[in-house]
């Protein structure tokens, strides 16, 4: 399932003090760009993927915690954070 609008709307205002974000749909969902380097992945579901022959793997993204979700200030002190460790 694809996200709306008004989701990727919500995730902009989220990060709004980040500058210069750059957004890109992809997987069914949305990466954050910050100067060319992914920073954050918006999806519906975990995502994972298998190779032939191999088990699946699931990435292992951390997850904001759900009071970031919908503060802006610590949604962008976050992005920041990890924006630190690219």
């Amino acid at each position: 399932m694809a996200l709306t609008a008004e989701e990727i709307d919500h995730v902009l205002a989220l990060f709004s003090g980040v500058s210069n974000l750059f957004t890109r749909k992809m997987f069914g969902g949305m990466c954050l760009y910050l100067d060319g380097e992914v920073f954050a992945l918006m999806s519906m579901e975990r995502w994972t993927y298998q190779r032939p022959g191999k088990a699946e793997t699931a990435l292992p993204y951390w997850i904001m915690p759900d009071s970031a979700l919908e503060d802006s200030e610590e949604a962008s002190a976050l992005a920041r954070e990890a924006l630190q460790h690219l």
